[in-house]
């Protein structure tokens, strides 16, 4: 399905996921925009579902987006439907992109006997372009007829856009000797930075929680999962993050719940990872640890201007242990800083400390270190005790080329 080869990070296969009781998945080509592959998937919720929501904050963010902010947090009673397009992003189509939304939802609530506030649709791929909708609507039959509960691998499948790979990451729980379920799938491959969320992402549960503590969960670990991985450093204007827990499996968890905190923090870091696994291009996974910052939010600050840096991603790319450039971010971030308190390793290799090159690094360590698909820059600014975590990849050619020709 991919227009470009897999990536060199993608796990080895998709895995597999549990079926999530309450939730039937469907996938149909419409011909959106792609020929020849499926690019609509459709999820049928059963009554007393709830659903947590993230967005992304652009200020250009697409029609869906804004309809689907405006429904969470109603009433669960009704059963729920999501649709979601691959092939065009419905953003920035004006009252036409409105029209569109509101003729799917409109079909979709006919069509699946649900009401249209329990209708939540998703789209993504080009900006600009008029939706063709009525191709959508047209297969909302067929979708109807193939909702299945062991859908979910195909519904990955059906989202994608730049992906060289589908996305998914599940974990099976013990709560008071009662099994819970959880599964999720997202694509995204290019335009990450989220300031929200990412991309498209949705993840389900048969646990049985209160609307208000699934929002909590997801609008916290948002924050130190999707929140915290770029590709480019450009936001986009369709990301979405939904997550729905029918409660088929009777058993009922709060946020407060360790297992189930757990279990879905790690299901949502892995997600986002495969995300920067899957970045355009991308031949290299990076971790970027900042400590000793004034706060955790100067160190995110710090992390990400390293993170977003095309510098410092093309010398990884070049596979070139250019620590000067990490010191160039570290510069320019606009957080607290002090030249000579700061230190750098690559991996467990002392680049440079207190300041100043160590006297025991080798350029031949830091090369080393630089041609593994997995690599970790550590920075300790030596001021106080903030840290954070964020995750990047590579600059490579081949994102260029992704994006040149993007739209033809």
């Amino acid at each position: 399905m991919a227009k470009y080869a897999r990536s060199p990070l993608a796990p080895e296969a998709f895995p597999e996921l549990p079926v999530i009781k309450g939730a039937r998945f469907a996938s149909h080509a419409a011909g959106v925009k792609y020929q020849g592959r499926t690019d609509v998937m459709m999820v049928q919720l059963d009554p007393g579902t709830s659903i947590a929501g993230v967005f992304t904050r652009s200020l250009t963010r697409s029609a869906p987006v804004l309809d689907c902010q405006a429904k969470i947090g109603g009433a669960t009673d009704a059963g729920a439907v999501i649709l979601v397009n691959a092939g065009n992003s419905n953003a920035f189509t004006g009252k036409a992109g409105v029209a569109s939304v509101e003729a799917v939802t409109s079909a979709v609530a006919d069509i699946m006997e649900t009401p249209a506030a329990r209708v939540f649709t998703s789209s993504t791929g080009v900006i600009g372009e008029p939706m063709k909708h009525e191709r959508i609507i047209a297969a909302l039959e067929t979708l109807k007829g193939k909702l299945d509960e062991n859908g979910i691998s195909d519904a990955a499948h059906a989202i994608m856009t730049t992906d060289t790979f589908p996305k998914g990451a599940c974990a099976t729980i013990d709560v008071d000797g009662q099994t819970v379920n959880i599964a999720g799938i997202a694509k995204g491959s290019g335009m990450i930075a989220p300031d929200m969320a990412t991309m498209l992402v949705y993840i389900f549960t048969d646990a049985k929680i209160e609307q208000s503590d699934l929002q909590d969960l997801v609008s916290a670990f948002t924050d130190s999962t999707f929140n915290c991985i770029t590709v480019d450093s450009d936001t986009s204007t369709s990301d979405t993050l939904l997550m729905a827990a029918t409660g088929a499996s009777g058993v009922t968890v709060s946020h407060d719940t360790k297992a189930f905190r757990d279990a879905l923090h790690d299901v949502m870091l892995d997600l986002s990872h495969q995300v920067v696994r899957d970045g355009e291009g991308a031949h290299k996974f990076v971790t970027i640890n900042v400590t000793g910052a004034r706060n955790n939010a100067q160190a995110k600050t710090h992390a990400m201007a390293i993170a977003n840096s095309p510098l410092v991603k093309t010398a990884i790319a070049g596979e070139d242990p250019n620590w000067g450039r990490v010191v160039m971010a570290i510069g320019k971030s606009g957080a607290e800083a002090d030249r000579d308190l700061l230190s750098i390793s690559f991996g467990d290799i002392v680049v440079a400390k207190d300041g100043w090159v160590s006297p025991d690094y080798r350029e031949e360590q830091g090369a080393a270190i630089m041609k593994e698909p997995e690599i970790t820059i550590n920075v300790d600014l030596g001021l106080s005790d903030g840290k954070a975590t964020v995750w990047t990849c590579d600059l490579t050619h081949t994102y260029i080329e992704i994006n040149a020709d993007y739209r033809s």
